[in-house]
């Protein structure tokens, strides 16, 4: 017998439900009116919770900053590998939100959780801080103060990139520009982010007795994915036509579960339904933290009065937010209203999410532009070559084609090399070219074989009277991410072994043995520690900037230890760092436009007892957006301005979608989430519910 068909009555018998599942406790308030800041209507004790998550995320963004440099300079990564890690670890963070909102909203309550949980180990602790830090400082404002809650949460985002600003300044310069065991001290960039972690511990305890508390209300989660699959399966089993329509699909669920819960899970739903278009704005925001900073790391960061590292460009983020978020508030937002225009939030989030695709397409253009500035690549039937003069006069190189046809004909004085690389083309894929040196009154002519798409080096020496030729073939004679380039040249009797840090060192063999490229960090190098088999010596390579490669050639020196002539290969980076300032711009004014307003509607459109579950939904559309990164950078294969033009195009497309998703969506009033005070708390009798059968509408 179908149990809907003797639904006539306005009571109706419930499958048991667990009392636990609608818990009656009433909110952990303080006796007395809570303490206001300065006679404002703004309670005490949201200043505890906002330099809580100062604190915190100054912890957070700290370690982030120095990440991706850490996979791809100390790990030796590639960048596509560090991009990919680094986006795994944002996602995992975003994900755990979801663990860390069950446990706030059903066993231990949002204060419990930021305590114990949240600020016990940062992989795990995140996810118990991102979804209930924000709403707990919500909890702790009246429904009379609601336009105080609202600046509250601009106030919030203000201290999360307060943190934000000051770490990714100061880790970078703990990592560059402070030295352990020989090299960047990644242990304190990493340290003091664990330091403040348990400041905010100290901070956020300090204000336990004036908190607000609302008590957890039972396993809402669990509540939730059951109540939806009931209803769907109630729904299927019940697809005969004789069986009388309901207004919404989660109406069939009523059988088992209250009014109330009903009610708060399709308010949820229509909010997670918007959510769907979300990650992909979070795809190009997260990418600061990888792709931008190893496109900063082919720029040069000589400001003239500051060397930017790359890592530190991260810094223009939360100033740019710190200076937007009152410019929006107080100006912008105000001339567009006093113009008649309706601003909604979910407009707000539309515009942000074209100001964030119009900052990836600078970001292309500006990627473009470092290319045009890198030396070319031999293409096929093509090589690059370069003569170096290591004799005492000067040397007239000739290169003759098959047909004794001059390709080159260079003269080049002693110690010296020619200003640039020579392209020469090729008849097949691989080619002998005949030389013809003269030095002195004496002539010699040698033969080298070349293969297409290399890069090569002529290196002249000579010997007493005689002269001679080796060619080198410089295989990785190009730098990558913004590191140095160097190889050395030892015309020493003795095989030297170099030490440029504890990982870097390596050997050169004597009389003229080239050593192949190795790539170091730029910087000062004042003492680089050599030994020999009979002597140790140092050698004082000087600046080596951002993107060049470098060429050394270790003589003796008369009465001396032997010292290094340096040569650049290839110049430094010449595109300024000031370049992404524009996309930096763009970015964060669609973050502030985006992510502050998407903060506050996701808690506004929040039944009382999910707000915990909505702002881990919030969060978990973060962790979408960086699996969608790290999929791209492992699988598109894209080079990487054509990249950005993709992530460009993609959120525009998206932006179209959720512009028409917003369009349709109705914003929740609070009033719509609570039945009339006669309906709203069943009435339980032993293990059976009767619960009113009257619709409502939202």
């Amino acid at each position: 017998m179908n149990p809907f068909q003797k639904n006539e009555s306005k009571e109706t018998l419930f499958s048991p439900v667990s009392t636990e599942e609608v818990p009656s406790r009433p909110l952990s308030l303080p006796k007395t009116p809570p303490p206001k800041i300065c006679g404002s209507n703004y309670p005490l004790s949201i200043a505890f919770i906002v330099v809580n998550e100062f604190c915190e995320r100054f912890s957070y963004y700290g370690m982030k900053a120095v990440l991706t440099l850490y996979f791809l300079y100390f790990l030796h990564w590639s960048e596509d590998t560090s991009t990919s890690i680094y986006h795994a670890f944002s996602s995992l963070c975003y994900f755990t939100p979801i663990l860390g909102a069950a446990i706030a909203d059903s066993w231990l309550g949002k204060f419990k959780v930021l305590s114990l949980v949240g600020l016990s180990l940062i992989a795990l602790g995140t996810g118990g801080i991102k979804p209930c830090v924000a709403a707990f400082g919500g909890d702790q404002f009246e429904e009379k103060h609601a336009e105080e809650r609202t600046r509250y949460f601009s106030v919030f985002y203000l201290s999360i990139n307060a943190g934000s600003l000051i770490s990714t300044f100061i880790t970078p310069m703990l990592r560059g520009d402070v030295q352990c065991f020989g090299e960047d001290c990644y242990a304190l960039a990493f340290g003091v982010p664990g330091l403040l972690m348990v400041i905010a511990l100290v901070v956020f305890t300090m204000g336990s007795k004036i908190y607000r508390k609302p008590p957890p209300e039972g396993n809402i989660v669990t509540q939730v994915v059951k109540c939806i699959w009931f209803a769907i399966s109630n729904r299927f089993n019940n697809r005969s036509g004789d069986i009388p329509k309901r207004q919404h699909w989660l109406d069939w669920a009523a059988e088992k579960y209250p009014k109330q819960l009903i009610m708060d899970v399709k308010a949820l739903t229509r909010v997670l339904f918007l959510y769907i278009p979300l990650p992909m704005f979070w795809a190009l925001l997260d990418q600061q933290g990888s792709r931008w900073t190893l496109q900063a790391t082919r720029m040069n960061g000589n400001l003239g009065f500051f060397v930017l590292q790359p890592d530190q460009m991260q810094v223009l983020n939360p100033l740019l937010v710190l200076i937007f978020i009152p410019l929006f508030d107080l100006v912008i937002y105000r001339l567009v209203s006093k113009c008649g225009i309706s601003f909604s939030s979910l407009r707000k989030m539309a515009v942000g999410m074209i100001l964030a695709s119009l900052a990836f397409a600078v970001a292309a253009a500006v990627e473009i532009k470092i290319n045009k500035m890198t030396p070319p690549q031999p293409g096929p039937k093509e090589i690059f070559l370069q003569a170096l003069n290591l004799a005492d006069e000067e040397v007239k190189v000739t290169v003759l084609g098959d047909e004794n046809n001059i390709l080159l004909e260079e003269s080049i004085r002693s110690f010296q090399k020619m200003p640039h690389y020579a392209q020469l083309h090729l008849k097949t894929r691989s080619q002998d070219f005949h030389f013809y040196l003269k030095y002195h009154n004496m002539s010699v002519y040698t033969k080298h074989s070349v293969e297409e798409k290399n890069w090569y080096s002529l290196i002249i020496r000579e010997d007493g009277k005689n002269i001679y030729s080796m060619m080198v073939k410089d295989e990785e004679n190009k730098t990558t991410s913004g590191m140095t380039a160097l190889r050395f040249v030892n015309t020493l009797h003795k095989e030297i072994n170099i030490s440029l840090g504890i990982d870097v060192s390596l050997s050169v063999g004597e009389d003229y043995g080239v050593s192949a490229y190795t790539t170091v960090q730029s910087g000062e190098y004042p003492v680089v520690h050599c030994r020999t088999e009979d002597k140790d010596f140092s050698l004082n390579m000087g600046l080596l900037e951002s993107g060049a490669a470098y060429l050394f050639v270790i003589i003796n020196s008369t009465n001396q230890d032997p010292q290094a002539w340096k040569m650049e290969d290839i110049p430094a980076n010449k595109l300024s760092i000031a370049w992404q300032l524009p996309q930096y711009a763009l970015v964060t004014a669609g973050e502030v436009m985006f992510s502050v307003t998407g903060l506050e509607f996701s808690y506004s459109q929040a039944p009382s007892s999910m707000k915990s579950v909505l702002q881990a939904a919030w969060l978990l559309t973060v962790a979408v957006g960086n699996i969608i990164v790290l999929v791209v950078a492992q699988f598109s294969g894209l080079v990487q301005w054509a990249e950005f033009i993709l992530f460009s195009c993609l959120l525009l497309v998206v932006c179209l979608v959720f512009s028409i998703m917003g369009y349709y969506y109705v914003p929740i009033q609070p009033q719509d989430l609570q039945e009339p005070a006669d309906k709203q708390i069943p009435h339980i009798q032993g293990n059976i519910i009767n619960l009113e059968t009257k619709k409502t509408k939202l």
